[in-house]
């Protein structure tokens, strides 16, 4: 049984101050949960022969009694056998499966024990372009191919059979490479939720055409 920390009910933002050098991805993730969207946002996701840049994210926060409670989240009403590798070290694959039909990805956050996560919403897919078409079967134009989190899901073949990978591991059937350079980033609300509506929790690369609508 995973002990949760002490109660907060305060939105506290994230901290400005720059990541330390010798910090691991690991340790840049297991933070605010914005700040883990920021780093996973721009990176790349190897799934297979498949490279995905990740163009837009939404940031999702702890239980009630966690450090940043959030009640879109599904960590809100503690583990659960569905949500239970949110609980644990940051990095790992957490997917969940939307309306019946959509994969839906996420990267863990935050501390061990505390539960928080980042939703991948869009991608732009930079190598395996013959595999993604053949898996999404439409003529979308190629920068439309993974915008939104049910296309992302079905373009890279990831379903809730992958939940736990490391991501942080190399050697990982779905691999996260950290990005050093991000260009322009916008922020706003989260999408298709009911609670917390107003944090703007939801980033994106300003301007790119594989941004969801």
């Amino acid at each position: 049984m995973w002990t949760r920390p002490s109660t907060s009910r305060s939105w506290p933002a994230p901290s400005s101050d720059p990541p330390r050098v010798t910090a691991t991805a690991r340790d840049r993730l297991a933070a605010h949960p914005l700040q883990a969207a920021r780093l996973v946002l721009g990176s790349v996701l190897v799934v297979g022969e498949v490279r995905a840049r990740i163009v837009e994210v939404e940031a999702y926060g702890s239980p009630e009694s966690g450090p940043w409670p959030d009640p879109a989240a599904h960590t809100y009403p503690g583990p659960t056998p569905r949500n239970d590798v949110m609980f644990g070290p940051a990095g790992h694959l957490y997917v969940y499966l939307s309306y019946g039909i959509h994969q839906c990805v996420n990267i863990t956050a935050g501390p061990d024990g505390v539960g928080a996560g980042v939703l991948l919403r869009a991608a732009s897919i930079e190598s395996g372009l013959d595999v993604v078409r053949e898996r999404r079967a439409v003529r979308d134009p190629d920068a439309r191919l993974a915008a939104g989190p049910g296309r992302l899901g079905q373009a890279l073949g990831i379903t809730v059979a992958d939940k736990g990978i490391d991501v942080l591991d190399p050697g990982a059937h779905v691999a996260l490479e950290i990005a050093t350079r991000r260009g322009p980033v916008a922020a706003g609300p989260r999408i298709g939720i009911s609670k917390a509506v107003d944090l703007p929790w939801r980033l994106w690369l300003e301007g790119h055409p594989s941004v969801s609508r």
